[in-house]
């Protein structure tokens, strides 16, 4: 019996979930991930049920020197969920949420996606910030900082982040917190998954119930123009209000009117969390502008906002991703938008300018890993199509572009926006940060077993 042999068998004697090798019919299927460029053929995929089963993973690794990646929701481009000749931990079997609504917490295990959050809180009148997709995973999204639809009133992910349960990698568990392993718990919020696995999350919930919210799309022609408002709105409205500018290909389906399906538009995605009678009112401004093609907003139960964008991106897409922070929405930006933003390739494919400011930037630059709190903005360029034979005209729209914007860029980009990056755009991305991230990472994970991510080195 070969080595590696005996010890997957040793390790289906340690853990409770599911063991799966190649020989398995379940194989291809528990390593197909988000992005269909993506074909690895990991040596197992442990799919965990709980803390035990992970340390037992991560051990089985760490003794066997084998690559070892973590997934949760797979929403990331660059495919760290999976790995040649290596391990994956599964951890979607691990799906327990609990709501206290004396505290207004919620404690959410590492397998869960935002739509499962959503589901659970919304019962009681809570939301955690998240971001704009339910199908992303907490996990990905958490520790890589988190931007959406309640940025502007409740802060990052990361902001509302109170505790996690981290194996790391001497398969001990242990608690971060502000009170417990504080350097890790700093190191957590915006960092990625570069400390260890977070099997559960403990975050701060915002009453947060029914919004006033939606898309509305303009005629291309008008984009300038249009990002203008947006811009010049954002930047002064309440906290409550949060918006996004895109171009897009309006879907060739309903709910979109058949005269619209198939046309790029420039749009504003708006999301009201205030009282919601105010909604009409507090959107007003983007209603009346153009006028519109078409107006979408309307009240809505929080979940079925962050759920409207799901159909655009399910598994199975080709992707290909750029992305920047920008302190300010200038005109020579609006400029280099206007050039590339209608070309835009598909209708799956995204232009987005969110901003990053109201609440997350009330939180120091170095008071978590997430360091660009002076930025006002972050765009991203991803290009997501269905046939592979088109990757090369895809990809060159989202370079060019990029290249376009790069000049403007404030120095870095939003980790969960990063595609095929390097070492020095890495160091960019989290800037006077770095080195304290080094030296935590050397703490809890000295040989960088956890290193299929948006790797942080250790010091």
């Amino acid at each position: 019996m070969a080595p590696q042999q005996a010890s997957t068998e040793q390790l289906e004697t340690a853990v409770r979930g599911a063991v799966i090798t190649s020989s398995d019919p379940r194989y291809d299927d528990a390593r197909r991930v988000y992005n269909a460029q993506i074909d690895k053929r990991p040596a197992v995929i442990i799919q965990c049920v709980d803390d035990a089963d992970v340390a037992a993973a991560v051990t089985f690794a760490r003794e066997n020197d084998l690559d070892l990646s973590i997934r949760c929701g797979s929403h990331n481009p660059n495919g760290f969920a999976v790995n040649d000749n290596g391990v994956v931990i599964d951890l979607r079997p691990m799906k327990g949420i609990r709501v206290d609504t004396a505290t207004k917490t919620v404690r959410v295990q590492g397998g869960c996606t935002w739509g499962d959050v959503d589901h659970a809180a919304h019962a009681y009148g809570l939301a955690v910030p998240s971001g704009i997709i339910s199908t992303t995973g907490v996990g990905g999204l958490s520790l890589g900082g988190g931007i959406g639809h309640l940025t502007r009133k409740a802060g990052l992910t990361c902001d509302n982040l109170i505790s996690a349960d981290v194996v790391t990698a001497d398969g001990n568990r242990v608690t971060a917190s502000a009170t417990e392993n504080e350097d890790l718990f700093w190191a957590l919020r915006g960092g990625g998954g570069n400390f260890g696995v977070v099997t559960s999350f403990e975050f701060q919930a915002h009453e947060v119930h029914t919004v006033y919210g939606g898309p509305i799309f303009y005629d291309v022609e008008k984009g300038p123009e249009v990002m203008k408002l947006f811009r010049d709105f954002i930047m002064d409205a309440p906290e409550d209000m949060n918006a996004f500018f895109a171009y897009l290909i309006v879907p060739p389906a309903d709910p979109f009117p058949a005269e619209l399906q198939n046309k790029t538009v420039a749009a504003i995605a708006c999301c009201w969390a205030g009282p919601v009678e105010k909604g009409n009112e507090m959107t007003r401004p983007l209603r009346e502008f153009g006028p519109p093609l078409m107006d979408g907003t309307g009240e809505m139960p929080f979940p079925a906002l962050n759920t409207a964008f799901d159909g655009l991106v399910p598994e199975g897409l080709q992707h290909y991703w750029k992305a920047d922070f920008v302190d300010d929405l200038t005109d020579p930006l609006i400029a280099g938008h206007a050039m590339h933003g209608p070309s835009i390739p598909t209708f799956q494919s995204a232009m987005h300018i969110y901003p990053v400011n109201g609440a997350a930037h009330r939180v120091g630059k170095t008071d978590t890993a997430w360091s660009y709190r002076d930025a006002n903005f972050t765009h991203v360029i991803a290009a997501m199509f269905p046939d592979p034979a088109d990757t090369d005209a895809n990809r060159d729209w989202v370079r060019r572009y990029w290249d376009e914007l790069r000049p403007h860029s404030s120095g870095g980009a939003y980790v969960n926006f990063m595609h095929e990056e390097d070492q020095e755009r890495i160091k960019a991305s989290y800037r006077d940060n770095y080195d304290r991230l080094a030296q935590v990472k050397a703490k809890y994970d000295p040989s960088n077993l956890f290193h299929m991510n948006q790797n942080i080195r250790p010091a």
